[in-house]
């Protein structure tokens, strides 16, 4: 469906320590249209806050083609995000951001970059996702934006997705509405990409299908117990949900994972607190509730002997990081 009469011009927002797989995910299907096309379909921006060269998360630096500037209007923009993204948010970036859709650009994110589109106002009222590492996060600091665990979310001008490979998917969907199957089908063939997700794909799907392949039972107990973090179930709720008794879920779990359901639940709890002590300014009474734990001390003794330091030790050091 060819009807654009000149190409979509695209702006990539840098952030500091962006990931670097996933930026180059976003950008190479727009090049592959192009080469596979022969025409200009696509045309590009790199944009830094200050216009000055950033460093990425693998030690890569990349220097961009501007700063934000109000003199050009963009048909979408995409924020590049990767390691600590939560703490950037300059003021010029965030108020070019919020011109630009007022002057009705979409507006995308790769990665964490949500973050940045989440602190200038611009996913109200939409679905969005993040970077699995980052959403529990997310959720704790903007509790009225619905995110969830998808591959990518497009809804009505928002494009987000989780990063890595899958903003190859979300870019191909995107081309797809814009040129057509056949333009699509050329850029997969280019990108060796075959097998393309959709929006409805979880994130997390390998370990999942790892647990599946040693039994399906692991794997929707698994399920059960990352979507009952706060409220955490008994293991009898848990064998309930999953239709199994209790004594054959523990036998499960020792044969495939040599460890009881309470262990894997109560690491699955922690690894959760570790995210949001690192991510947020949650006190670490909130963390701890929002953990599954119901006394504060509990939740320190338990921290320290899983992380072999305590809660607050873990927020200062990476406060230092």
């Amino acid at each position: 469906m060819d009807t654009h009469l000149s190409p979509i011009e695209i702006g990539f927002l840098l952030t500091p320590e962006l990931a670097m797989l996933a930026f180059g995910s976003a950008v190479e299907p727009y090049r592959a249209a192009n080469v596979t096309s022969g025409k200009e379909l696509y045309r590009w921006t790199f944009i830094t806050d200050d216009g000055q060269p950033i460093t990425a998360g693998n030690g890569i630096t990349l220097t961009p083609d501007s700063k934000p500037t109000s003199d050009f209007r963009f048909d979408r923009i995409f924020v590049c995000g990767g390691v600590n993204t939560q703490s950037h948010k300059p003021d010029h970036s965030v108020r070019w951001l919020q011109q630009q859709a007022q002057n009705g650009t979409a507006m995308g994110s790769v990665s964490t970059g949500a973050w940045l589109l989440a602190h200038a106002g611009l996913l109200q009222g939409h679905r969005c996702t993040i970077h699995w590492q980052s959403i529990d996060a997310f959720r704790e600091a903007f509790a009225d934006i619905k995110a969830d665990p998808s591959v990518y979310v497009i809804e009505d001008n928002r494009y987000t997705c989780c990063g890595g490979t899958g903003a190859i998917d979300m870019m191909v969907h995107l081309i797809a509405d814009d040129y057509g199957d056949e333009v699509v089908t050329d850029v997969c063939t280019w990108l060796f990409h075959d097998r393309i997700r959709v929006a409805t794909d979880v994130q997390g799907i390998a370990q999942q299908t790892a647990l599946a392949r040693k039994s399906p039972k692991l794997a929707a107990a698994f399920r059960v117990m990352a979507t009952h973090i706060e409220d955490r179930l008994t293991p009898g709720e848990i064998s309930a949900r999953i239709g199994v008794s209790q004594r054959q879920l523990e036998r499960l779990f020792q044969r495939h994972l040599q460890c009881t359901p309470q262990q894997k639940y109560m690491n699955l709890r922690l690894q959760h607190a570790k995210r949001l002590l690192m991510e947020t300014s949650l006190p670490i009474l909130d963390v701890s509730i929002a953990s599954g734990f119901t006394s504060q001390s509990h939740f320190t003794k338990c921290y320290r002997e899983q992380f072999q330091c305590t809660p607050r030790s873990e927020r200062v050091g990476s406060a230092k990081a």
